[in-house]
């Protein structure tokens, strides 16, 4: 009973916050709830991790250059001979780099780091929450964002996001405590984690700015001159924290770094702005495989697309899915995010009510808003911007929606005596079991029965919290009992999720958590890369093969062979690491060169002929694109050259670079296929692959076109 009440139970004055949960003694079960909370989250982030393979190979490629060189580290370049780098600043490439040069290049080496970044940001969500609000808020926090279907996925992934999302908690926590005491180096370290969230994943840190700079300076103590310095003096550390490494490639000769992957001119401030800027809100994203967004180069009808406007995904929409408030509880994000959204609008709201008159610098209400902020910044610019936006995004939301479920609750219930608080609490949870039976409907054969229960049992807990303020001893029990209901219904769906993301397989450059959704065509939704496929749109059979298409040739126009369709066949891939997988072949063969969206999977009579001779060159082969690439690399543990980038569509090498390359005898082989989605990359990897089939002889090793261009 006290897990809930955090004993004894504060009902506080109308107006009136509630007592500090400082100044209580910690309860005995507090230490030991804690503990569970952080061994269990650690054991589902671990489990059967080894199955992700490698992950994104892209990243894993990335992270393996690094692990050889230094020089590849520091820029995250693609492969260790630093021919172009990734299309993202490295940082979260260095530490599973270092991890990789201390226990040698395996899977695990590759995404504990990123489980232990989950571990630390529950942890840490748990600690923010459970200072103000206490340790049964700080718990439903924590176990709200570990459950979180999206996070359970990318805290097992090798993607950017893991450290991103632990460097937004670190962020709030700074500026908390600086608002708890006033000291400027709060602020300072808040400007710092930012600042390493832009080295992580540029931009996308920027969007926790107005919520922090909002609330500090709404709660800030002192006068609002003071706290208005602060903020610059954070500004400056931010700037500082990440702009050393910017002007570090900035001022580098170009000549003797690798190229910037993403961008057109080989600039990082192009790629900072543009490709991973601005470009994401507009959908004018040059060097994209769909450049324009959603009026971009059109999908052909074939594979669902609308033949004039990119894929279906509703009416301005394109190939990212459509845009509006909607969109994250459409069929691709729904069951990523959305159970809780709901209830962390009515708690918040609701607890930010119950604030009333407290002073201007109450901690409690600072966290409240800042969470509030958050979420309504965040989940506003991903619902309407028009460029690239893919579902695991959303684990962004999940720090906001659990602080605010987590503290928003437990405030709630400790005002239950008030009648209208009550009804508060009985409609969120009436609400998160409509939202879960609505997710859950959508995965029709995913346990059927759960979502009846979720959607009856939220109905009954519901009107016991009605009557939760009624002092007669028996209700008083039917109504902890209620609220203990609640907790469990409402992290039912998103639990199951989370524990199927972890029981099977995710792999490739598009990865989505959880059973297949019904739903239109596009990332993340009636198409799961990496996880559990559905036949898109205008396919038929169980590969996904279009009409008219016959086996592994099924590939839309402009491209090659089997290279360049992404896994369709509507079962896991087998990402192990240098097998042969089972998805994308009909035959089940696997994805031999790769494509856009999945790593190449040699065979290991492909891996011999690569290694032979490799010490007399660079690079033992290059190949169209950077995933295409990955599994080359990641097999061989030499260097790969991806052309054109991770879109194929970078400007990188030249035609005259890459003869001249040839001609220095530094690449020993070209590997046919692979490229872009809408054929073989960019103009100059065209060039460069029809003067390899013009003037050298090729040979197949296995399904694989090789060109030996020593």
């Amino acid at each position: 009973m006290s897990l809930l009440i955090d004993s004894p139970p504060a009902n506080p004055a109308p107006g009136q916050p509630d007592p500090d949960p400082q100044s209580t003694a910690r309860p005995r079960w507090e230490l030991p709830s804690f503990a569970a909370l952080v061994v269990a989250t650690g054991v589902l982030y671990l489990w059967n991790l080894s199955a992700n393979g490698w992950a994104n190979s892209f990243y894993s490629a990335a992270i393996q250059a690094g692990s050889q060189s230094w020089e590849a580290w520091f820029f995250g370049s693609s492969d260790a001979a630093n021919s172009i780098t990734v299309d993202k600043p490295p940082m979260s490439l260095w530490i599973p780099g270092v991890a990789v040069r201390i226990f040698g290049l395996n899977s695990w080496s590759i995404i504990v780091p990123q489980a232990l970044m989950g571990v630390a940001s529950v942890a840490l969500l748990y600690w923010i929450v459970r200072k103000r609000f206490g340790p049964a808020a700080g718990l439903i926090s924590g176990a709200a964002l570990a459950l979180t279907p999206v996070a359970a996925l990318m805290f097992r992934f090798n993607n950017p996001d893991a450290l991103l999302v632990l460097l937004m908690i670190a962020a709030v926590w700074a500026t908390l405590k600086a608002i708890d005491d006033g000291r400027i180096r709060w602020m300072i370290l808040t400007g710092v984690f930012v600042g390493f969230g832009f080295l992580t994943k540029q931009m996308q840190v920027f969007l926790v700015i107005p919520p922090l700079a909002l609330t500090y300076i709404a709660f800030g103590p002192k006068t609002w001159i003071r706290r208005l310095g602060h903020l610059f003096a954070s500004l400056g550390a931010m700037i500082v924290s990440a702009g050393w490494w910017v002007l570090a490639v900035e001022l580098w000769p170009k000549d003797s770094r690798p190229y910037i992957g993403g961008s057109q001119e080989n600039s990082i401030l192009e790629l900072t702005l543009g490709y991973n800027g601005f470009g994401r809100l507009s959908g004018n994203e040059t060097g994209s495989v769909t450049p324009g967004g959603g009026g971009g180069t059109a999908m052909p009808e074939q594979l669902g697309g609308t033949g004039t406007g990119g894929f279906a995904g509703g009416p301005g929409g394109g190939m990212w899915g459509q845009t509006g408030w909607t969109r994250m509880f459409d069929s691709a994000q729904g069951g990523q995010i959305a159970w809780l959204i709901p209830a962390a609008f009515i708690l918040g709201i609701a607890a930010i009510g119950l604030c009333g008159r407290a002073v201007r610098t109450d901690s409690r209400r600072a966290l409240l808003v800042v969470w509030g902020l958050w979420l309504v910044t965040t989940m506003a610019v991903f619902s309407f911007m028009a460029g690239i936006f893919h579902a695991y995004y959303t684990v962004a939301l999940a720090p906001a929606i659990a602080g605010l479920v987590g503290a928003g609750g437990v405030m709630c219930w400790r005002h239950r005596d008030q009648t209208r608080v009550r009804f508060v609490l009985a409609g969120a949870t009436l609400a998160t079991g409509v939202m879960s039976y609505v997710l859950l409907d959508r995965s029709a054969d995913f346990l059927p029965w759960l979502r009846y229960v979720v959607l009856i049992g939220s109905i009954v807990a519901a009107a016991g919290l009605v009557f939760s303020g009624v002092k007669k001893a028996a209700l008083q029990r039917s109504a902890v009992v209620a609220a203990l209901a609640a907790v469990v219904l409402g992290l039912a769906g998103p639990a199951a999720y989370a524990i199927d993301t972890v029981s099977s397989a995710r792999a490739g450059s598009i990865p989505s958590a959880g059973p297949a959704s019904a739903g239109g065509f596009g990332p993340g939704g009636g198409m799961r890369m990496g996880g559990r496929g559905m036949t898109p749109p205008g396919m038929t059979g169980l590969q996904g093969t279009p009409p008219g298409m016959t086996g592994q040739q099924a590939v839309p126009p402009g491209m090659t062979g089997q290279q360049g369709m992404p896994n369709q066949t509507g079962a896991q891939t087998n990402p192990t690491p240098g097998s042969t997988g089972r998805g994308g072949a009909p035959d089940g063969r696997g994805m031999g060169g790769g494509g856009l969206l999945e790593g190449s999977k040699p065979t290991d009579e492909l891996v011999a002929v690569l290694n032979q001779n490799a010490d007399d060159f660079t690079w033992v082969a290059a190949a169209i694109g950077s995933n295409s690439a990955s599994g080359y690399q990641l097999a061989t543990e030499r260097s790969v050259m991806p052309i054109g980038g991770f879109n194929g569509s970078d400007p990188s090498p030249t035609l005259a670079q890459f003869q001249q390359y040839v001609a220095g005898g530094e690449i020993h082989y070209f590997i046919a296929g692979g490229g872009g989605m809408m054929g073989g990359g960019s103009g100059t990897a065209s060039e460069i692959t029809a003067w390899v089939e013009a003037n050298f002889t090729s040979t197949t090793v296995g399904s694989v076109t090789l060109y030996d261009l020593s």
